[in-house]
């Protein structure tokens, strides 16, 4: 038997060298972290959450959540977290068959992301599914079925795949539309320009 609520993976496993290293999620935003903020819009749409970090998990010990490494080395960047994900959701909720994940960077998730995405691919007919804003996809944002972790791992692995887009082309992947106005729900924190900008969003936006 399995959920229709998909595992939340929030990828806080990056190096940050733009905000000068760190952990982008510990960020506060209107007076809460960026992190703090991820997950309050991901549990109610979730069967479970975890978060994808590398480096000591313990700094990630107030969150309650697990937090699963990356098992392809050398920092392969999101796709070796969203592998990890699936590995871990195969293993620990074996109920769940889809995982959806997030940037630890992005402080005004949508409330409808799971939903919506969900519906997207239900229309489409593929297996994959991502979010887009405006004229900006993003690929990070993106719903993954648990079964294809062994085709995930084969492209990571034996190819050295990088790039999300690229393997998501050769499943077919729907898109989920949002408007990017009058602020953009994937907006994510890259550099301190970023980091300001996205207070004054949260101080134009009350309620998010």
């Amino acid at each position: 038997m399995t959920t229709e609520k998909p595992l939340g993976l929030v990828l806080v496993g990056g190096l940050a060298r733009r905000m000068g290293g760190g952990d982008k999620a510990r960020i506060r935003v209107g007076g809460k972290t960026i992190l703090e903020r991820v997950l309050a819009r991901l549990r109610p749409q979730c069967a479970r959450i975890i978060l994808n970090a590398n480096g000591d998990p313990a700094r990630f010990a107030d969150t309650a959540l697990p937090v699963v490494a990356d098992s392809v080395p050398d920092f392969a960047g999101p796709l070796a977290g969203i592998l990890a994900g699936m590995d871990w959701a195969a293993a620990h909720a074996p109920d769940i068959a889809d995982i959806i994940s997030v940037p630890g960077d992005c402080p005004f998730l949508p409330r409808d992301l799971v939903a919506r995405i969900i519906a997207a691919r239900a229309i489409a007919g593929t297996p994959l599914a991502c979010a887009q804003s405006g004229d900006w996809r993003h690929p990070v944002v993106a719903l993954w079925p648990v079964k294809l972790r062994d085709d995930l791992r084969h492209a990571l692995v034996d190819e050295g795949l990088r790039k999300i887009e690229a393997w998501t082309a050769r499943r077919g992947v729907a898109i989920a539309e949002w408007p990017s106005m009058p602020f953009d729900p994937f907006f994510n924190v890259n550099t301190p320009a970023d980091a300001a900008e996205a207070e004054r969003i949260a101080k134009q936006q009350p309620g998010l």
